[in-house]
């Protein structure tokens, strides 16, 4: 069982960058191709926001096969009944994370968007507390554990922070849907497009820091 789960968290951390390059490249050809029909350029953006789905799969699973792997080892209290309790919740939250992505262009959808941005940042605060030994100090986790959890918290901020940086690419795009395209316009999808990638950058920097720590364990 053991063997099982590690296989398929670490699987899920290759199946997560995957995704990442995917739309970094989608993105990236989709913001510089200007002389590209407006509507052809609508359509690999609405693929972009579909395969964007999986790193939120990722997120999830990273999420949930983490908790099971450290209940079964020990280092987290539980045992048994946390590995199920993970298991049961992680494909919950699959579901809402499917839901929120079918039913976003409705009054609902709207509604599970803005409680899965919440979501987030409830997750950073937990993550961070058990980091730093506010939440399980007693539990005696070792430290490469808690700077997991650290970085793994890093990892969803820079989620949020690429977020924020693609506000400006969906309001120019909607002007761009509706007034038509511009040089200027094109110029700030360009430059969102640099900005959402230096997040992303550091997000990779965090999943890599997490790579490292998980091989070496330091003490």
């Amino acid at each position: 069982m053991i063997t099982w789960i590690l296989v398929m968290h670490i699987a899920v951390l290759g199946y997560w960058l995957g995704s990442e390059l995917v739309i970094n490249s989608t993105y990236r050809y989709v913001s510089y191709s200007r002389a590209m029909p407006f509507a052809e350029r609508q359509r690999l953006m609405d693929h972009v926001m579909v395969v964007d789905q999986h790193v939120r799969y990722a997120l999830v699973l990273q999420a949930m096969f983490g908790t099971m792997l450290a209940a079964s080892y020990g280092l987290v209290p539980g045992g048994d009944r946390l590995v199920t309790i993970a298991g049961v919740i992680g494909v919950a939250w699959l579901g809402f994370v499917e839901a929120v992505h079918r039913l976003h262009k409705t009054a609902i959808g709207k509604a599970l968007a803005a409680i899965d941005r919440g979501s987030r940042y409830v997750l950073i605060a937990g993550l961070l507390a058990l980091a730093f030994g506010l939440v399980g100090g007693d539990w005696g986790m070792p430290l490469w554990l808690r700077l997991k959890l650290g970085l793994f918290a890093g990892v969803i901020s820079c989620g949020v922070g690429i977020r924020f940086a693609l506000i400006a690419h969906f309001r120019t795009w909607a002007i761009m849907a509706s007034d038509g395209v511009t040089p200027e316009r094109n110029a700030v999808i360009e430059r969102t497009y640099v900005r959402a990638t230096s997040v992303l950058v550091l997000l990779w920097v965090f999943i890599a820091a997490i790579v490292a720590v998980s091989v070496i364990k330091p003490a």
